[in-house]
């Protein structure tokens, strides 16, 4: 691939990366405002609920990890060029820092999850 192709595909890598996070933080915010309505509404809802953030949060985060992933390759493949271009030099150096969306970010949710699971059993 030209260095082209590879910038466009680390785009495409960082714009899935975006999107991927969408659901997840929709889903937790508007848990965290209807804790109580849905504690009311039984114990079947608590659990459905519960599950519904478990089901999006792994996806989300098998999704983010991949992109991110993805997107590291993308810059060792633009490192590896033999003319390279402001951007992909940005690129290849700021490539580590997708670490954070592989490992820190689905620990975040993880937290989360726990928290507002405990907020509607208990």
């Amino acid at each position: 691939m030209n260095e082209k192709e590879l910038v466009d595909l680390w785009n495409r890598n960082r714009t899935q990366l975006v999107v991927a996070q969408f659901a997840p933080t929709f889903l937790l915010i508007t848990t965290a405002g209807l804790v109580p309505a849905i504690r009311t509404a039984g114990h079947f809802t608590v659990w459905a609920v519960i599950g519904i953030l478990l089901a999006s949060g792994i996806l989300g985060a098998l999704v983010e990890y991949s992109a991110a992933h993805e997107a590291q390759a993308v810059a060792k493949d633009l490192q590896a060029l033999d003319t390279k271009s402001s951007i992909s030099k940005t690129i290849s150096k700021t490539s580590q820092w997708l670490h954070v969306a592989k490992y820190l970010t689905p620990v975040i949710f993880i937290g989360i999850f726990v928290a507002l699971a405990i907020a509607l059993i208990f």
